[in-house]
């Protein structure tokens, strides 16, 4: 974050050549830089394509690998002095670092004519502003904490849905013994790192789950920080090996749930866009409830655009445009079917939802304490490092609960 800063920083300066040699009579033609790359996700982003391009303008595609692709061709972009009208951008609490060092500017005059301090919850009002400005278009908000299940497996083997972690372990040692792959899951170690997040929140509690996100390296030595690992652990003897997993994503670990040769998936619900787009449906292909003992406040990520300063005649109003179309209910709608997230507008008809976004939304509302403590607030460095660390673990029985806790705690102690 700090290069990236820095390359924003020098480039707020800077005056800006026109790369894009727009005609004005031909509309605003805008280059977006996202890494929403996976079939759902590009779907999803089609809707906001086609809507833009519907509308008489024109789409510069610019995809990157991951976030930090992203954030490594945003800055060089912006250092150069030609950065893109919009960026994708997960908004936590490491943005307002943008909005701090003045290189994105505001939407405010889009946010009040459309009404966006009445029909957005407080919660996301709250992380897309600064000193009562509008910075973000928020698009969608995705919740991390769901567990996925195949119908079709769970009819054969006569399961309820797991309401308890020991239920969970029980309904994998039933479906291993009917010849089904019990947890299903890829080769990319964030998706252990969300798994063992669950966990961690289920045994530490809110108060233990804030005091590591937040810094404090002494909760890592707690005694619940053992539990999760053992319970991370026990999970880890029904997922695939390594072997088995390499080279295959989330998105691969959905299918198998979808065609009814895995039991259980634990991810965010940019699942649901990947079963939905592959014809599978909820309630009839699959099920969905949260993991158990979790609180929906803890694990919610709010996707949005951001818009660096221009000096580019008329990339301004381009900008405002895409936020305008950003908002629109019918797009709202529409994008987070597809991509299988909640919309952030307050005024959506929950019939628009199938009944995995209803529930989300029942949740989403039901809670009144929200926060944005988040495995995200911590640094980069620390990040890469945490998950590693429990990549490592759930891939090899050698290494003890102990030794990860320490591990985990260095990480966090070092900063």
């Amino acid at each position: 974050m700090k290069r990236l800063l820095k390359g924003l920083c020098l480039a707020a300066a800077v005056t800006f050549a026109d790369v894009h040699g727009d005609d004005p009579a031909a509309g605003h033609t805008v280059d977006i830089v996202h890494y929403w790359t996976s079939r759902s996700e590009a779907a999803a982003l089609d809707v906001y394509r086609q809507a833009w391009i519907g509308a008489g303008n024109r789409w510069v595609d610019l995809a990157a690998e991951n976030e930090a692709a992203l954030k490594r061709v945003v800055s060089d972009r912006i250092a150069h002095g030609y950065p893109p009208a919009v960026m994708q951008w997960n908004v936590a609490a490491s943005s307002r670092e943008l909005r701090d060092f003045g290189v994105v500017q505001d939407i405010e005059p889009v946010a009040r004519e459309q009404g966006w301090h009445e029909r957005l919850p407080n919660f996301v009002l709250e992380r897309i502003s600064h000193e009562g400005k509008v910075y973000f278009a928020p698009s969608n908000i995705h919740v991390e904490n769901w567990l996925w299940t195949s119908q079709a497996i769970f009819d054969e083997v006569g399961l309820e849905v797991p309401e308890s972690w020991e239920e969970i372990l029980t309904a994998a040692e039933r479906i291993e013994a009917a010849g089904y792959q019990p947890i299903a899951i890829g080769a990319e170690p964030w998706e252990i790192a969300l798994l063992f997040h669950g966990i961690m929140y289920y045994a530490m509690g809110s108060d233990g789950y804030e005091r590591v996100f937040n810094g404090e390296a002494e909760a890592v030595l707690d005694e619940e920080m053992l539990d999760a690992l053992d319970l991370l652990r026990r999970i880890s003897r029904y997922a695939p090996p390594p072997a088995a997993r390499e080279g295959k994503s989330w998105a691969d670990a959905a299918a198998a749930i979808g065609r009814g040769e895995a039991g259980m998936q634990f991810m965010g619900d940019w699942v649901k866009g990947e079963l939905t787009l592959l014809g599978y449906r909820a309630d009839r292909d699959f099920g969905c409830t949260f993991t158990p003992g979790t609180s929906i406040a803890y694990f919610m990520v709010l996707d949005a655009f951001a818009f660096p300063l221009t000096a580019r005649e008329g990339e301004t109003q381009a900008q405002q445009e895409f936020a305008r179309m950003v908002f629109e209910p019918d797009n709202q709608i529409a994008f987070s079917r597809l991509k299988g997230a909640l919309p952030t507008r307050l005024d959506v008809d929950p019939g628009e939802l199938d009944s995995c976004g209803q529930r989300g939304l029942q949740e989403l509302i039901k809670e009144k304490y929200r926060t944005e403590v988040h495995s995200r607030a911590m640094p980069s460095h620390q990040v890469a490092a945490w998950i590693g660390i429990l990549a490592e673990f759930f891939d090899d029985e050698s290494i003890s609960s102990q030794s990860a806790q320490q591990r985990m705690y260095q990480v966090i102690s070092e900063g």
